[in-house]
């Protein structure tokens, strides 16, 4: 039975404040928590208008002050833009505060344009193509030290915070595969080569001290409301930010427009259409169905739903009916195999 997890880009709404959008990220861990997912994700954004996550372990530790018992983490850290030293110490802290509770999941994107990135290592003289020796580095940080270790990190010496490997391309999967790491692959945006992406993770994979199986976690956007109508409408607003994204003016995220499929040009349908085979839009049935499909495809041991929407307790009421409908698909499951 898949696990359901959220990823939150901390989304900064048109017209709204950072302070907001952070409060509001506290308030969705709540609320899915009371729920019953698994982990609560944030993701690294650098120079982005519309994104409150940039200080990724800052935000985690204010979410996990304000839950119990979800798992919260990254989604994940850009190593490139930083020394695995100190992303040893940030999580080793963030677990001395919330013990077993905090994920560290890694990409190797910059997660920004080329002229923040060389802000951001202008003083490391980092290489992206380094990741695989940085994510060593880093595991040996979080590891019991050596006796002959010249360099500890403390606090994050023996803290053992679990490692993910995230990826768009076939190099993560890869890379998860050889370390025997869970790979978390971005298809809700990037789904392109997922399937592939898929197959070289299960067919590679080598146990480790931290997993003996692949864990495959599947990113899935969802934008779920009583009615199809409603759901399309908040929908919207994701979209909008997608297209502004792809054509180079990001920015807070917008609000929602009635008949938003009217005003798109033929490239922008197109943008639209190619990250789609990850989502689904409507009310509990369509996405019951959705999910079930998503599922039946590729076998995702996880699912992370993430969803760009406006308003907030729309955003809530749409994680309810994920919850609900992913539940009504387990149950089944579980009525047959009885």
């Amino acid at each position: 039975m898949a696990i359901l997890s959220v990823l939150d880009l901390s989304p900064i709404n048109e017209g709204g404040t950072v302070a907001e959008a952070l409060n509001n990220s506290r308030l969705l861990a709540q609320h899915t928590e009371a729920l019953g997912y698994h982990r609560y994700w944030v993701a690294e954004h650098h120079n982005m208008k519309g994104i409150a996550s940039a200080a990724t372990s800052i935000l985690i530790s204010h979410i996990a002050n304000g839950t119990k018992k979800i798992r919260v983490g990254s989604g994940g850290i850009m190593l490139p833009n930083h020394s695995p030293l100190m992303v040893a110490e940030q999580f080793g802290t963030l677990s001395a505060l919330y013990p077993d509770r905090i994920d560290l999941g890694l990409g190797r994107a910059p997660g920004t344009d080329g002229l923040t990135a060389h802000a951001l290592r202008r003083t490391l003289n980092s290489d992206p193509n380094a990741f695989p020796k940085d994510v060593l580095e880093l595991q040996s940080y979080l590891a019991p030290p050596k006796d002959d270790q010249k360099v500890t990190a403390v606090p994050g010496f023996d803290s053992r915070v679990p490692l993910y490997i995230l990826g768009s391309s076939l190099f993560g999967a890869q890379l998860a595969a050889i370390l025997g790491l869970p790979f978390a692959f971005a298809s809700h945006f990037a789904p392109a080569a997922m399937m592939q992406a898929i197959g070289i993770y299960r067919e590679e994979f080598c146990p480790s001290e931290q997993l003996d199986a692949p864990h495959l976690i599947l990113g899935f956007n969802a934008c779920a409301a009583k009615t199809e109508s409603e759901a399309i409408y908040h929908k919207s607003s994701g979209l909008r930010a997608l297209l502004n994204l792809r054509q180079g003016t990001p920015g807070p995220l917008p609000r929602p427009v009635e008949n938003f499929d009217r005003s798109l040009s033929d490239s922008e349908r197109q943008i639209i259409s190619q990250s789609t085979s990850a989502s689904a839009v409507g009310d509990k049935d369509q996405i019951r169905s959705a999910l079930q499909n998503f599922l039946d495809s590729t076998g995702a041991d996880e699912l992370i739903i993430t969803s760009q929407i406006f308003d907030h307790q729309a955003r809530c009421d749409s994680y309810s009916i994920v919850w609900e409908a992913l539940n009504e698909i387990q149950d089944d499951l579980a009525f047959s195999a009885g």
